[in-house]
C-alpha cells in the first residue's frame, strides 16, 4: 500500500472512532406517580389574635426645640467679628477713583463697549475693572 492512503486510512479511523457514541447509557427509572390528595384545603385567613390592641393618638403638640436643639456647653459657637470695611463699600471707593480710561487700557475697548451694552451702563464694565484690579492686588 502507498503510504498516503494508509496515512488517509489512520485518520478515517480516528475520526470515525471519536464520532461514535461509546458513553453507557444511563437506565431509566421507572417513576411512580404521586398520590394527589384533594380531599387538603389550605387555611385562607390566619386565626385572630388572642389579645385586642387598640391604636394610641400620637401628641404631637408637646414639641420643644431646647430639648431637641440643647445647648452644648462645651462647644459654643465664637462670635463673628465683622470687618471694618465690607467688601460692597471698598467697591464704591475704588470705582470713584477708577477712570473710563484706566479701565479702557485695562480690558480693551471692545470688551468695555460690550460689557457697557450687556449690562446697560457704563459703570457695569467699570466695576468689573476694579474686581480685576483687586484680584490682581491679592
Amino acid at each position: 500500500m502507498n503510504p498516503r492512503s494508509l496515512i488517509f486510512l489512520t485518520v478515517a479511523a480516528c475520526f470515525f472512532s471519536a464520532c461514535t457514541n461509546t458513553a453507557p447509557t444511563p437506565k431509566k427509572q421507572t417513576v411512580k406517580p404521586k398520590e394527589t390528595n384533594t380531599s387538603k384545603r389550605y387555611a385562607a385567613v390566619p386565626p385572630p389574635p388572642k389579645k385586642k390592641i387598640v391604636l394610641q393618638e400620637v401628641q404631637d403638640d408637646n414639641y420643644s426645640p431646647e430639648y431637641m436643639y440643647p445647648d452644648d456647653k462645651y462647644k459654643k459657637d465664637k462670635p463673628v467679628q465683622k470687618k471694618e470695611t465690607e467688601p460692597e463699600a471698598v467697591l464704591e471707593k475704588e470705582t470713584a477713583s477708577m477712570s473710563k480710561e484706566e479701565c479702557i487700557s485695562m480690558i480693551g475697548q471692545q470688551k468695555f463697549d460690550k460689557y457697557a451694552e450687556m449690562y446697560g451702563s457704563e459703570s457695569a464694565p467699570i466695576k468689573r475693572c476694579t474686581l480685576l484690579k483687586s484680584m490682581q492686588k491679592s
